[in-house]
């Protein structure tokens, strides 16, 4: 990324952050593909071409759009517990929580990404969170991936419910429900056993999604857990 400090020329009356922030009220509102320079000058009320002195172009942008949301996966006041599976959970819950106040960065959390200071407390935090395990740092790394993988997946899962919650007016439940009579007349071919099982005991009591991604995630830590030398 460009260093911060702006080229030569007439102070603008605004700054990178203010220029950042209004990037991600704009993709926040409308997606990542709203953004453009043009779009962003009349966002904060400056001419397009003064935008060059901060930033090269929307892929800057967009990188310190994510540099600026990374901040709140690890904020700088985090103290950690020393209990590596509460620390690692904590840190699944905040990525969780950010990633559905800005879906956009979704889809750009598993591509390359240029180190950044955020990116990189992040990643030095989420380090001294399973330092002391007996592991290298290649483990370390899996295990970190691994646990950002699972809740990239879920998140997905959520903002694509999302999706269809506003495409078609119904909820999840609701949804399922008129799926019932089509399940049923294929399951009384007695093809399907366990899809009639789960007809006729399951469904019964809904498990909120935030309890399910808590159980996935705990069957992960204890996957991981199994897996550790001192195991």
């Amino acid at each position: 990324m460009r260093p911060e400090r702006p080229a030569r020329g007439p102070r603008p009356a605004f700054s990178r952050a203010q220029l950042t922030e209004a990037a991600i009220r704009i993709a926040d509102a409308e997606g990542l593909a709203a953004i453009s320079m043009r779009r962003l000058a009349t966002e904060i009320g400056a001419g397009t071409m003064s935008l060059y002195r901060y930033v090269s172009g929307k892929d800057d942008v967009i990188e310190l759009m994510i540099d600026a949301v990374v901040a709140d996966y690890t904020p700088p006041d985090l103290d950690l517990s020393g209990d590596w599976r509460a620390d690692l959970r904590g840190l699944a819950g905040r990525v969780r929580e950010v990633i559905l106040r800005h879906p956009w960065i979704a889809p750009l959390s598993g591509t390359r990404q240029q180190p950044s200071p955020n990116r990189v407390r992040m990643l030095d935090t989420a380090l001294r969170m399973v330092d002391g395990l007996g592991l290298s740092f290649n483990e370390m790394l899996t295990v970190i991936g691994t646990v950002f993988a699972y809740v990239n997946g879920f998140v997905e899962s959520e903002l694509a419910e999302a999706e269809a919650l506003r495409r078609t007016g119904l909820d999840l439940m609701e949804w399922m429900t008129l799926q019932v009579p089509y399940l049923q007349s294929v399951v009384a071919s007695g093809r399907f056993p366990m899809v009639a099982r789960m007809l006729t005991e399951g469904g019964q009591d809904y498990v909120d999604v935030g309890d399910r991604f808590a159980y996935g995630l705990d069957r992960l830590l204890d996957g991981i857990a199994a897996r550790l030398p001192s195991a």
